[in-house]
């Protein structure tokens, strides 16, 4: 569209069904990079990439043309489907349902690109849940603690 002109920075986070730790290190690169693949197919531009084996942190430069439900929605259905169809786990591979969306502006993008490139050094103070709930509480997003996770059934 003319003369429409944007700058949004959005940090996706998402993680495995059940907060099971099943992305294995030998795959996870090929994951995050299907999942680049992905994102820059819809449009948009991946600043990083990178997370745990029980769930994913991205980083991106957000373009307007496509709703942010819709690009989770493409980016968990088609890595599930590709993660299944290569048999890389034991059992059926699935992400949580739902997804935290964290903007920033441009001056903040140099810290969250080195938190999200430093996730295991980080998480060996702090579990997924605790950091989840940081994100939410910071960015003062109203939630029921019972409905942040789904538990196995």
């Amino acid at each position: 569209m003319a003369n429409t002109f944007t700058q949004i920075h959005v940090h996706l986070v998402f993680a495995v069904k059940y907060r099971q730790a099943i992305i294995q290190q030998k795959w996870k690169n090929d994951l995050y990079k299907y999942a680049t693949g992905i994102i820059q197919n819809n449009g948009h531009k991946l600043l990083i990439i990178n997370g745990m084996p029980d769930h994913v942190h991205i980083l991106i430069g957000f373009r307007t043309t496509q709703s942010l439900s819709d690009l989770v929605r493409d980016i968990k259905q088609m890595t599930s489907l590709w993660i299944n169809e290569n048999k890389l786990t034991s059992q059926k591979f699935a992400w949580q349902e739902g997804y935290g969306a964290f903007s920033y502006g441009q001056s903040q993008l140099p810290t969250i690109i080195k938190y999200i490139e430093n996730q295991e050094e980080h998480h060996k103070k702090k579990t997924f849940r605790e950091e989840y709930m940081a994100f939410l509480r910071l960015f003062e997003i109203e939630f029921d603690e019972k409905y942040i996770f789904k538990e196995i059934e």
